[in-house]
This record gives structure tokens, C-alpha cells and sequence, in this order.
């Protein structure tokens, strides 16, 4: 992946700021992964250390969503061809 390739682009968000720039560095880190399942869950547990449970973490080249959050965690963006559907809930 080209350093273009792997700047974040991002599509929607609530997050704060600070939680956004590291869910960026955490997936970027995570992109290290060849399989979306493996980056998925290094996300996962990396965000329910850091900012308690329960995070989903949807990495993938295609799929569709319908997902309730909780308000002020949320953030959807892509890395190259992944997109990444984050969020907090429950």
C-alpha cells in the first residue's frame, strides 16, 4: 500500500477528536493484517481496553450496514480499499 493508499479518509463520525486520531493510528497499525477478520478483532480488543466495551469493528471491501450506536461513538471511513464501520453499543 502506497503512504497515499494509507491515509484514513473519512466518511462519517461522531467521535471526539482524540478518540478519532487514535482509532485512525490503531487501524493503520491494524492494516499490518492480512485478513480483515484478524484486523477486526486487533481493533476490537485494542478499543474495549482502551475505552471500556463493547466496540464491533466491520473491516471489509464490500458490505451493507443498519447499526445502532451509542451517541458521540461512531466513525466510518477507508484505508486504501477497506472500509472500516466502528462503533460502541450495548
Amino acid at each position: 500500500m502506497s503512504d497515499l493508499q494509507k491515509t484514513p479518509i473519512l466518511k462519517a463520525s461522531d467521535l471526539p477528536e482524540e478518540i478519532q486520531t487514535k482509532v485512525f493510528e490503531l487501524s493503520l497499525q491494524a492494516t499490518t493484517y492480512k485478513v480483515e477478520k484478524d484486523i477486526a478483532t486487533f481493533l476490537k480488543k485494542e478499543l474495549d481496553q482502551l475505552y471500556g466495551p463493547t466496540w464491533h469493528v466491520i473491516v471489509g471491501k464490500s458490505f451493507g450496514s443498519y447499526v445502532t450506536h451509542e451517541q458521540g461513538y461512531f466513525i466510518y471511513f477507508y484505508i486504501g480499499e477497506l472500509a472500516f464501520l466502528i462503533f460502541k453499543s450495548g
